[in-house]
């Protein structure tokens, strides 16, 4: 069984190359492959993902909603921001202070979700698996780069 379990997580990250160099990445895809890596990486057991599981879409969800708002109300006036007059600049940058400040919110509240249905000790390597993820995520990308390059 935990054989056919490396086998899986072995095709699904090999074919996240694949998914990811394409010009309309399939997020669906990517959140598989996120999945199946976090998944392998904690070891959850069948109650742990059963509790865990909805934790984390949730506060996936939370963040993807933050992000929204901050290109919307933040980010795409960066690009502008030699346009901005001073009062502008200054308010945008509250602006983001506390769109910090949401974003410590959201991880505080899954943390204190998250650390009553799995250990403290899972928490930490989920944390350490969501940044091995973007990083395989970009390593890939990059190779493929390299390769479609004369």
């Amino acid at each position: 069984m935990n054989n056919l379990k490396k086998i899986l997580f072995l095709t699904l990250l090999f074919s996240s190359a694949l998914f990811y160099g394409q010009r309309d990445v399939d997020k669906d895809k990517i959140k598989t492959l996120k999945i199946a890596f976090i998944t392998e990486k904690l070891n959850l057991s069948s109650q742990e993902a059963q509790g865990f599981w909805p934790i984390y879409n949730d506060y996936q969800a939370e963040k993807e909603k933050l992000r929204q708002k901050e290109y919307a109300e933040i980010r795409s006036k960066i690009n502008d921001a030699d346009k901005l007059s001073e009062k502008e600049a200054a308010t945008l940058l509250n602006k983001v202070m506390l769109h910090e400040d949401d974003e410590n919110k959201i991880l505080e509240n899954f943390m204190g979700k998250v650390t009553k249905v799995i250990s403290a000790k899972k928490t930490l390597l989920l944390l350490r698996s969501e940044e091995e993820f973007k990083r395989q995520l970009i390593r890939q990308y990059h190779e493929k780069n390299r390769k479609s390059k004369p």
